[in-house]
């Protein structure tokens, strides 16, 4: 019997972690050993629960302060499962998920599945790549932010695995064809036979209005996704369109495809996650209901495939699949992101830092809805990043200390 494949799961609490510790749940006794797991601070009780359940060694909480009252929570968890044995080292502060991250040794038999939310997922991202382990990615910001640091941190070909739905299909869709680039590619050779990658959106809860019509959007209306269940700041990203621009900066720098060729395509049906596009004229799409425990079992997998993971498309049925182009006049984040992805290494840093302070200003109250994109668009016109731009993490930390700063400016004008 083969060993278990050690797992570290980020942001454990949040609905990547949680749907990953289901995947490890229903997978044959002795297939995972979860190692640690790592949280915000939002939901100690639900952190604490898993910690014990999973009897890991160690949990990490990103609240400094939360570290006595999850000691306190673990030792009622503890007793009342019953479960024997020391309690978890708790870690605590900014730096505590990063500490785990890179915890699995420098061997690249584990897995850490990065499913923070935000830029501080980066910091994690590249001590997990440097520790030599798989990295199963589902926090795009961190690549978004920092793609050549992530591309230079790693230690083997192939180490990042997608866990996106439209990234974990468009890895599929590859193995169709010669692609032999990109962060994902098992051997670098730069020989491709692909023309183009499609990356498909729901299109979110404001498909098909105006942008007269979007003047007056409610935080209620833009969390009202009507296909996938994700945090507030994913779920108003996506019906900005934003969050298709990130995931377009996101192809581009994992599969090594310019920016140029990723096109976004609405599929309100949301069973195409993404297809990807040869020069022979054949089209390779993955399909699949909208579940996504199926790209989080492959991030933990790949290449291999675990069984019965999620319900499969029921080709006996009656159904109806329908493409349409995106309003790119009404949703400029794609054409922002595309821009952002061929102006400098630093303008993705900008725009991401920038949308994340205009979102919370929205969910506050203190910026209208169109105001997020038009908001972002006043900041990357500002920022003066050259091209070529020698990155580290100051340089990031920086350009996005400046962006934030920037947008709080232009809400506070706007108000």
């Amino acid at each position: 019997m083969s060993e278990p494949t050690d797992v570290v799961i980020l942001g454990s609490t949040g609905s990547i972690g949680t749907q990953a510790l289901q995947v490890i749940d229903a997978a044959p006794a002795g297939t995972y050993r979860v190692r640690a797991l790592s949280a915000g601070g939002a939901n100690l009780g639900l952190l604490a629960e898993q910690a014990v359940a999973h009897e890991v060694p160690a949990v990490a909480v990103a609240d400094a302060d939360a570290a006595g009252p999850l000691c306190k929570l673990l030792g009622d968890e503890l007793a009342r499962t019953g479960r024997t044995g020391p309690p978890p080292e708790v870690l605590a502060g900014p730096d505590a998920a990063t500490e785990l991250a890179g915890s699995l040794g420098a061997a690249g038999r584990g897995v850490v599945l990065n499913g923070i939310t935000g830029s501080v997922g980066l910091a994690p991202t590249l001590a997990a790549l440097r520790s030599g382990a798989t990295l199963a990615l589902a926090n795009k910001e961190s690549l978004v932010v920092g793609g050549a640091l992530v591309r230079a941190a790693q230690v083997r070909p192939g180490q990042v695995v997608p866990v996106d739905s439209e990234h974990s299909a468009i890895a599929q869709a590859l193995r169709s064809g010669r692609h032999e680039k990109g962060m994902t590619s098992e051997v670098v050779t730069g020989r491709t036979e692909v023309r183009r990658i499609v990356l498909t959106a729901s299109g979110g809860p404001f498909r098909g209005r105006t942008r007269e019509e979007l003047a007056t959007v409610t935080p209620a209306q833009a969390l009202a996704h009507p296909t996938w269940a994700m945090g507030p700041v994913v779920t108003v990203n996506s019906s900005t369109m934003v969050n298709k621009g990130l995931e377009l900066i996101e192809a581009h720098l994992l599969f090594d495809v310019p920016a140029e060729d990723v096109v976004v395509v609405v599929h309100p049906q949301s069973v195409v996650h993404s297809m990807v596009e040869f020069h022979d004229g054949s089209t390779i799409a993955q399909a699949s209901p909208p579940d996504m425990r199926l790209p989080i079992a492959l991030g933990l997998t790949w290449p291999a495939r675990a069984e019965r993971v999620a319900q499969p498309c029921r080709w006996d049925e009656a159904t109806a699949w329908t493409f349409e182009p995106l309003d790119e006049g009404v949703f400029g984040a794609v054409r922002l992101a595309r821009d952002a992805a061929a102006a400098s290494a630093t303008h993705p840093a900008v725009l991401n830092a920038a949308n994340e302070q205009c979102v919370a200003a929205f969910l506050d109250g203190r910026l209208d809805y169109l105001g997020i994109v038009d908001v972002v668009e006043e900041v990357l016109a500002a920022h003066d990043g050259a091209p070529g731009e020698r990155l580290d993490l100051d340089v990031v930390l920086g350009a996005e200390d400046w962006a934030r700063a920037r947008a709080d400016e232009l809400v506070a004008r706007r108000a």
